[in-house]
């Protein structure tokens, strides 16, 4: 399926992980069942209220309603904050004729210029929209990008479960206590997309990290292709699911699962509507030694890769 027009979509159905049930067995087969199998599952009851999300999501409409020359004022800087127009970003330059038809804004962990932590890569002060122009702005933003992180790690102490591990295996302070963790506002401007020509809402790619939280309103976009290697390929929707998350895994966590979890092929189809989505990237701390876990490697099952780095 390539169209973006197609009357009736192919819809992936995934499993739904409700962090406020007490059945933490079914949690953590239901996501062990979606790591194995596309990488891609809703988290429901996460805590962050409706109210708070529309308040959210119209703060960063408030952003991307601003005139271009005010958004540019507030362009990207080396430590990745700050403001991506359209068309910044190619994320598959064998398809794609140009970039993205998105623009974004991105939104780190706070690290004061004076701080030694600021030096690192990912870390430093991040760029904010004045007061004056966007009042509030900043205050709900640093509150979700809390709030974001909470969820996450809730999220993660079930995939340790899924792997066999303790559940606060990623809850250490060289994992996720100091974690590099980004939010990023995203618009896309309402430009039909057309794959056979290469032209892309956001083109196709996997999140390198850990895991990704994603919240979007109502309009159809996101889509999945569960077997990369296959031709061609198949590319299937992931409906939006009001209140919920929409979560995948990262290159990262397959990488450290031996390749038993997946980290998925995705990308955005736009059919003609505006979107707004929220994404929240999840890696751990720079002092974190990712290699095979111990969980996933035995006589039987080598690591299949010799990967052993430090973040960066």
């Amino acid at each position: 399926m390539e169209g973006s027009r197609d009357s009736s979509p192919n819809v992936s159905v995934l499993n739904c992980i409700d962090l406020s049930s007490p059945d933490a067995h079914q949690n953590v087969a239901l996501l062990k069942q979606a790591c194995l199998d596309c990488g891609f599952f809703y988290v429901i009851n996460h805590g962050i209220s409706q109210e708070f999300m529309d308040v959210v999501f119209a703060q960063s409409r408030n952003f991307f309603d601003l005139p271009l020359d005010e958004k540019m004022k507030l362009l990207r800087n080396e430590k990745h904050r700050g403001y991506t127009p359209l068309l910044d970003e190619l994320l598959d330059a064998k398809n794609q004729v140009n970039g993205d038809y998105k623009e974004g804004y991105y939104i780190g962990v706070e690290v004061p210029e004076n701080d030694p932590d600021s030096e690192k890569p990912f870390f430093g002060p991040n760029v904010w929209p004045s007061k004056d122009l966007l009042p509030g702005w900043r205050e709900t933003m640093e509150k979700y990008h809390e709030e974001a992180l909470r969820v996450s790690k809730a999220v993660a102490m079930i995939i340790a479960l899924a792997l066999d591990l303790e559940a606060d295996f990623f809850d250490k302070p060289e994992m996720l206590g100091e974690p590099i963790a980004t939010l990023r506002l995203l618009h896309y401007e309402g430009k039909v997309s057309d794959p056979k020509n290469g032209l892309f809402g956001a083109g196709a790619h996997s999140d390198y990290g850990l895991i990704t939280l994603l919240a979007t309103d109502d309009v159809m976009g996101l889509q999945i292709c569960k077997d990369r290697d296959a031709f061609p390929q198949r590319w299937e929707y992931v409906a939006p699911l009001k209140g919920a998350f929409i979560v995948n895994l990262g290159d990262m966590l397959e990488r450290w699962s031996n390749c038993t979890f997946r980290s998925t092929l995705h990308r955005v189809l736009g059919n003609g509507q505006e979107r707004y989505s929220i994404a929240y990237f999840v890696e751990p701390s720079h002092e974190c030694l990712v290699e095979c876990l111990p969980s996933c490697k035995s006589e039987t099952n080598p690591p299949k890769v010799i990967f052993s780095l430090h973040v960066e």
